[in-house]
């Protein structure tokens, strides 16, 4: 039991990292990607734009509060 509970701790380590809100808004844009390709549509541009938004939040919420 202790191996599983490593190897869960691992994946979640690796995919979660530091930031929740960047696994989650990646895992979204993905999950919105599919939703449009399944309906014949054009998806491969959603990620890109979505991906650049979450980056962008996390360098703003890390930076010092005085700059």
């Amino acid at each position: 039991m202790n191996r599983l509970r490593q190897f869960a701790h691992f994946w979640y380590d690796f995919v979660i990292g530091d930031d929740w809100r960047l696994a989650g808004g990646a895992a979204l844009a993905l999950v919105l990607a599919g939703v449009i390709s399944r309906a014949d549509r054009s998806a491969w541009w959603i990620a890109p734009p979505v991906i650049a938004l979450l980056l962008g939040s996390s360098v703003l919420r890390a930076r010092p509060r005085g700059s």
